[in-house]
Formats: C-alpha cells, sequence, structure tokens
C-alpha cells in the first residue's frame, strides 16, 4: 500500500509538473505577419530618410521604435534612465570616415521571474546608409526586417508574461546603431554593457530575414545560421531542435564554414558579444541584388519568409529564457 501511494504521488507531481512547463505555441503563433508589415512600412518609409548614423531619420525611426514598447508595456531596462543608450560620435570616429553624430542604441527589456540576473539578449541595427545623390536608401531588408522581428518577438513574450509565463531569464531587446558604419552600437554596448556580459547567456542577432537571396531564387523556407556552434555546442543543438520541433525552416550553414569567402560571421553585430565569449547565433537571409541599393524596398520584402524566420528566432529565445540550465560554453569561439 505504501509503495502504491508513493508511486501514485510522484505521478500526480511529474503531472503537475508538465502541466505548470511552458510551451511556446500560443506565442509563437501570436507572432503577426500584419503586425510586421505595419511596422515595418513605418521604419522602411522616405519619412525615415535611410536610417543613416545619427541623422534626424534614425532618431525618428528609434522614436517610433521606442512608442511601440511603450504601448506594449515593455519598459526599458533596469538600471537604465531611458530606452536610450547613447553612443558618443568620438566612439565611433574610424580612419577617414565621414564624422558620424552623436547616436542611440535602444533597449528594451522584460525581467525574468526565476533568474533575473541571467540575460539573453535579442539584436538588430536599426541604422541603414541614409541618402545618396538625392535616393533614399531605405533598407527594407537591412535592417528593418530584423528590426520588426525584434518587435514582435518582444511582443509576443509580453503576451506570455500577462499570461503568467513570462520568461524565467531576463530578456534585453537591444536596437543597435551604427552597423553599417563599422559595428558601432554593438561594440559600444559590449564594451560598456547594462548588465555583465558573465551573465549574457546568449546573443540572437536579426539581419536581413525578409527576403530570399540569388542562391535560392525559388525557395524562401530557409535560413542560413551562422556562429551557433562557435562558442556553445548546445545552442547549435537547442536552435535545430526548435527549428525541427515548431518551425521547419531549411537551416543553412553555408555562411558558417570557416573557410567562406565572404566572413560573414565577422560582419553583424553578434561578432562583438562572440568576442567577449558570449555564446552568438545570427539569422540571416544572404545577399540579393537590392543590397545597399535604394531599391532595397518593402514591396518587395516577402512577409511570410520573415513571419517564419521570426517565429524560428522566437523559439529558440523561449527556450534558452526558460531552459532549467544556461548553455554551457565549450568551445573557443574560432
Amino acid at each position: 500500500m505504501a509503495l502504491s501511494l508513493s508511486f501514485a504521488s510522484c505521478t500526480s507531481q511529474q503531472k503537475i509538473a508538465e502541466t505548470k512547463k511552458s510551451t511556446p505555441e500560443k506565442y509563437l503563433n501570436s507572432i503577426s505577419q500584419e503586425n510586421i508589415k505595419k511596422n515595418l512600412y513605418v521604419i522602411a518609409s522616405d519619412e525615415m530618410q535611410g536610417r543613416n548614423t545619427g541623422e534626424p531619420g534614425q532618431k525618428k525611426a528609434g522614436e517610433y521604435i521606442i512608442n511601440q514598447y511603450k504601448k506594449l508595456g515593455i519598459p526599458f531596462p533596469k538600471g537604465a534612465d531611458s530606452y536610450y543608450q547613447k553612443v558618443p560620435s568620438e566612439f565611433m570616429k574610424k580612419g577617414f570616415s565621414p564624422k558620424l553624430n552623436d547616436s542611440e542604441n535602444i533597449w528594451a527589456y522584460i525581467e525574468g521571474s526565476e533568474k533575473p540576473e541571467e540575460i539573453l539578449v535579442i539584436s538588430a541595427h536599426y541604422d541603414h546608409v541614409g541618402m545618396k545623390n538625392g535616393e533614399i536608401y531605405n533598407g527594407a531588408d537591412d535592417d528593418g526586417s530584423g528590426t520588426v522581428a525584434v518587435m514582435e518577438i518582444a511582443k509576443a513574450f509580453m503576451e506570455a508574461k500577462k499570461s503568467g509565463k513570462g520568461p524565467k531569464r531576463s530578456i534585453l531587446f537591444l536596437h543597435v546603431t551604427g552597423e553599417e558604419h563599422g559595428l558601432h552600437g554593438s561594440r559600444y554596448y559590449s564594451e560598456n554593457p547594462l548588465f555583465p556580459l558573465k551573465n549574457t547567456i546568449a546573443d540572437i542577432n536579426i539581419d536581413m530575414v525578409g527576403r530570399r537571396d540569388t542562391l535560392n531564387p525559388n525557395d524562401n523556407n530557409y535560413i542560413y545560421v551562422i556562429g551557433s556552434d562557435r562558442l556553445s555546442s548546445e545552442l547549435h543543438t537547442i536552435n535545430e531542435e526548435m527549428n525541427s520541433k515548431y518551425v521547419n525552416l531549411r537551416l543553412d550553414y553555408k555562411y558558417n564554414d570557416r573557410n567562406d569567402p565572404e566572413q560573414i560571421y565577422y560582419r553583424s553585430d553578434h561578432y562583438n558579444f562572440a568576442k567577449k565569449g558570449v555564446p552568438a547565433i545570427f539569422f540571416f537571409n544572404g545577399i540579393h541584388e537590392d543590397y545597399h541599393k535604394p531599391t532595397d524596398e518593402v514591396e518587395k520584402i516577402e512577409f511570410d519568409a520573415l513571419t517564419k524566420r521570426a517565429k524560428l528566432a522566437f523559439a529558440l529565445a523561449w527556450e534558452l529564457a526558460n531552459r532549467e540550465n544556461r548553455i554551457v560554453v565549450d568551445k573557443d569561439g574560432k
């Protein structure tokens, strides 16, 4: 009788634990193609004048991003006095390049319910290259697509929090400046982090996820995954598991090849986290014919692909933020 009662009790406790375990499906499905489209039509509009670092158009785009976070009830991080992290002009000085104005990283924050001191960063750069010869380079894909993906992922996590299913670890939604001029904003954050980098469990970086590239003319159901195995074997494995379970994109590791001539691992904001020892993963749709041209317009964005890629980033973030142990750092980053 005692053994039977004990077994029943253990089984009951196991069922309760399974019931309490949060799963991402409901919130993953709240990621809205319509909302992504609405935000991108603003972020990549002519009104933003190509979002050049420190210019009025970029600052206007930043104000729009912040207002969306305010509407969602997502605050700026603890320890900050606003949604801005100022990045001084002097910090972005680079050789003989044109002088850039003071600019800002933008951050929003959802505090973890159980391990708030551990931080997951989800990043995208919100700058582009501005205007040239009177033409506006709107950068709808680069990186308007990543910018609105981060905003939509934040919305989904906030919905989870309001339902009592908020992340166990804290999440910093980081929109960085100055990427196009030399990864300046992410470098500034990595050298002046609001939260200690030793407590930062990973960076999920989203840069160009709204199009198909020239290597995939007949298919947009893919994403290039870069850097996932450089510092943590678990980050790589978890991303594959989340994709298989929830999204089913084709994961392409072409640009993760150490010998790939494009060397894209070093060319977006995740790298400034990785070089400081923070596991980082970069989602990327590859190079297309409108890259860094005035023709990178919202009308060419494939919103089905953008939404699906945002869902993968969300599913990965959900697992990293809620799993029992933070992912291991068991590789040297090379």
